[in-house]
């Protein structure tokens, strides 16, 4: 097994006065705040945080990242400070490659567990990386010092355990469609995986390497983390208790409902949601797109894409909505378009003999870029609607597939202006910040969903009438190609039929009114900044009651005798 290196007992710092001596530099909620905000190598998990630290920035806070190096540009747009997780946290990335859950390949090998699913691995380590995490965390927070930490509770959970260790108020940004969407998530994930409930169950239970480290963080750091998390009941989200109140992406309207037994048990441990609708950038924004995970050999330097073109696409695209064009936008994601061994690029899905079957994220991607080059391509670079599609980090990602003259392909796009720009339809993989995106901007859909919480997105899709989904085929060995054919005369069916009936883009724009009421990012900026104001009055009013003059043991005596 693997240890905890470096790993001495942590004793926790009395909260007041870590928060006292913050407290001295920068008083009250008008004076300028520190903040931490903890995020993954993913881009659907940090894009809507970006606008939120943008705005902080611009309001004379100071924003501090603790991410990825893939992610490093976006966040320095913003102009927040960037710091690498993987500098910061040695007891799990020293000696270890990263990927985009902390190290999990490299620990799957020194426990010599390659032949597992990723859902069962993920199981396994999940709670040991975070083990490994918290020491760098919390070096790294006492550093910065933030008034209010905010974080993804889908990805970042050590984030919260840190902050609450701290004593240091944390608010939750969940990119989901509300708490009720993730027990149907999960299910996907385990199907996805060919894994039951109760196999997982089964997994927390038995894994004894889990079951210590959650014994050691419960003791070490005051928590009181389930040896079977997020599972009572199923869907549940343990994280959020530990926060002042988590931020949804989304509005009322569009929330998925939660069961009563999962809002009875939110609500008995006083956990609160707020839906601040989609959390949208200003124009000409940077944020996260495509990535990959390795590192270039020549310098030792994670590979970013360089957007050098995206003004140009952005002004084709107005030049086109000026003349009455209509413009089609393709986006696959970012997960589907990455490396990720088994939810990108070349990722199947494992099948009932654990055997990974079906399309791969590549086929997948070629299937639905040739269904709207066969709905919309033309002969000329003027003809037919503008095509503009956004292809991710692969080199070539094209392959064989040609593009008809009237297509824009570029790896990286504004994907946000173009939304605000206008089109008659935008092809999504149906990811959280996608789907909103599209809908705040009134623009019809087509979802054309990989994994998680997109087949949700891609069912409401159509349950709202804002446009059709495209199922991910799941064909039998030896039935791709067919599965192939189908799936982009599908896709290309169903972008001209989004097209040409105007039911569609009208319930999206009655979607997008719905989104505009929500708050976005200034609903966001003031929660946040609340947090920082709230940690202010509660050691304002420890600091008082500290400083009242303690009674004397003998009248505490004398009082408690005459009340005998």
């Amino acid at each position: 097994g693997v240890g905890l290196r470096g790993g001495s007992k942590e004793q926790p710092p009395p909260p007041i006065r870590y928060l006292l001596t913050s407290a001295r530099t920068m008083p009250g909620s008008s004076m300028p705040q520190r903040f931490a905000f903890i995020f993954p190598m993913a881009s659907g998990h940090i894009n809507p945080s970006l606008p939120v630290a943008r705005s902080l920035v611009d309001a004379g806070h100071e924003v501090h990242y603790l991410c990825r190096e893939q992610m490093r540009e976006a966040i320095e747009d913003t102009g927040a400070t960037f710091h690498s997780d993987i500098d910061n946290e040695p007891e799990l990335y020293e000696g270890r490659e990263a990927d985009l859950i902390g190290a999990l390949a490299s620990l799957t090998k020194e426990y010599g567990l390659e032949h597992e699913t990723f859902v069962e691995r993920v199981s396994k380590f999940r709670v040991i990386m975070q083990e490994m995490m918290l020491p760098g965390l919390i070096r790294w927070l006492r550093v910065v010092r933030p008034r209010a930490v905010a974080y993804c509770p889908l990805m970042n959970e050590e984030a919260a355990y840190a902050a609450h260790f701290l004593g240091i108020p944390s608010v939750a940004l969940l990119t989901t469609a509300g708490a009720g969407s993730l027990p149907c998530a999960m299910q996907e994930f385990l199907a996805m995986s060919n894994v039951s409930e109760d196999c997982i169950r089964h997994t927390f239970k038995t894994f004894e390497p889990h079951r210590q480290a959650v014994d050691r963080m419960n003791n070490k750091y005051a928590l009181a983390l389930k040896l079977i998390p997020n599972m009572e009941p199923f869907g549940r989200l343990d994280v959020l208790t530990y926060s002042l109140t988590t931020l949804v992406t989304t509005c009322e309207l569009l929330q998925d409902p939660m069961t009563s037994e999962l809002e009875d048990a939110y609500a008995q441990d006083g956990v609160t949601f707020e839906a601040v609708g989609p959390l949208l950038d200003k124009q000409g924004a940077k944020r996260a797109a495509g990535h990959k995970f390795e590192v270039a050999p020549a310098d030792g330097k994670s590979v970013r894409l360089q957007d050098t073109e995206s003004e140009d696409v952005l002004q084709q695209v107005r030049a086109a909505r000026e003349i009455g064009r209509s413009v089609v936008l393709v986006s696959m994601g970012t997960v589907i378009t990455g490396d990720h061994p088994e939810m990108g690029w070349e990722g199947r899905v494992t099948g009932a003999d654990g055997e990974q079957h079906g399309l791969t994220g590549r086929e997948l991607c070629h299937s639905a870029w040739g269904g709207a080059f066969d709905a919309f391509g033309a002969d000329t670079a003027e003809e037919g609607p503008l095509l503009v599609v956004s292809l991710g980090p692969q080199p070539e990602a094209l392959g064989e597939l040609l593009p008809p003259a009237n297509a824009l392909c570029l790896p990286v796009l504004p994907q946000v202006d173009i939304l605000r720009a206008g089109v008659a339809a935008f092809l999504t993989h149906g990811g959280q910040n996608s789907f909103t995106e599209g809908l705040a901007n009134g623009a019809p859909v087509v979802v054309c969903p990989g994994f998680g919480d997109q087949p949700v997105n891609a069912r409401k899709a159509e349950a709202l009438g804002v446009g059709l989904q495209v199922p991910r085929p799941d064909p039998e060995v030896c039935g791709e190609a067919p599965a192939r054919a189908q799936y982009r005369s599908e896709v290309a069916a169903a972008l001209r039929r989004v097209v040409a009936e105007t039911a569609f883009r009208e319930a999206a724009a009655g979607c997008a009114e719905q989104l505009r009421q929500a708050g976005g990012v200034p609903r966001a900026v003031e929660v946040m900044v609340a947090a920082g104001a709230d940690a202010v009055d509660r050691i304002d009013r420890m600091s008082k009651e500290q400083q009242a003059p303690a009674p004397r043991v003998v009248e505490v005596v004398a009082s408690r005798a005459g009340g005998a």
